[in-house]
Formats: structure tokens, sequence, C-alpha cells
């Protein structure tokens, strides 16, 4: 966890960004589509479990509050942004007691190391919420409907 004091969106943008930046130039022609996600709470921003003390330290500073889950997504062909989209998702955790978070860390799994907020929704993690205003895509990682939109107007997907 730091606290970046800048925009949390841009850095999402910019993060999103770099990435697709990095693989087109070995694709040419090619949409690259890059997405990455922040999660942001009371000011501070969270980076992805290193463990399984980390797990449990991410859940008690999230447990009773509610955080936001910024996911920007962009697309590039030849190192050219060509669309961009960011959405925000405002989740709300149970005010989760020490034992049910040491339960949750041991069950969890290796992939929870995966996600910045220490929780899969798809899975087990559906159990730390009381409250998600938002879409479930973006939570996921990528605000898939939007892209999805693109990808039709671009002629790649049936209309």
């Amino acid at each position: 966890m730091w606290d970046r004091g800048a925009d949390v969106e841009a850095a999402a943008q910019e993060l999103a960004r770099a990435k697709a930046d990095e693989i087109s130039p070995r694709h040419p022609g090619a949409f690259v589509v890059a997405a990455d996600q922040i999660l942001e709470c009371d000011g501070v921003w969270f980076e992805k479990p290193s463990g399984r003390e980390d797990v449990v330290a991410h859940l008690e500073r999230l447990r009773g509050r509610t955080h936001r889950l910024v996911t920007a997504s962009c697309v590039v062909t030849d190192s050219q942004p060509v669309w961009a989209a960011m959405d925000t998702v405002a989740l709300t955790m149970r005010a989760l007691s020490d034992d049910f978070i040491a339960a949750y860390a041991r069950a969890a799994g290796p992939e929870i190391l995966e996600s910045v907020g220490a929780y899969r929704l798809e899975a087990l993690g559906a159990q730390l919420f009381s409250g998600i205003e938002g879409d479930y895509f973006t939570i996921l990682g990528l605000p898939l409907l939007p892209l999805l939109e693109f990808m039709r107007d671009a002629g790649v997907l049936e209309r």
C-alpha cells in the first residue's frame, strides 16, 4: 500500500497504455488490448499482496469500508491509441472478524496473490462484501462491454 498523491484514474490509464505500448510493436497491424486496475481506499493505493500475511493486512485495512477499483483499458494498433475506457466500481466490505479473515486467507489459495484487493469476486471473495456498485466485468479487471462495442464498431466482431 502507498499513498501516491496522484490522480488514480490517470495512473490506471497510463499503466494500461504502457502495457499496450510494450506489446504493440511486436504485432504490426493487430489490435492490442491492455488493462490495469488500481484499488484505492481512503486515499491509499494498494499493491497485490505478496503472501498470506499481506492478504490478512489488506483485508484488515478494507473491512467495514468502501473502496474503489479503478479499471482502465485501451486498444493500440501500430503503437497508436485507437480506443480507451475507464470505469470505477465501489465495493463495501463487511466488518469481517479476525477469525474469518484468517480462514479466508488459508482457503483462498495462491491465486489470491494475483488480485490487488486480495479477493476474487468470482470465487470465495464474494463472501467478503455487503454491497457492490458497478459493473461485474470491471471488478474482474476489464470493462468488457464497452470493449466489445468498440470491437463491433471496428468491424472485428459482428454487429
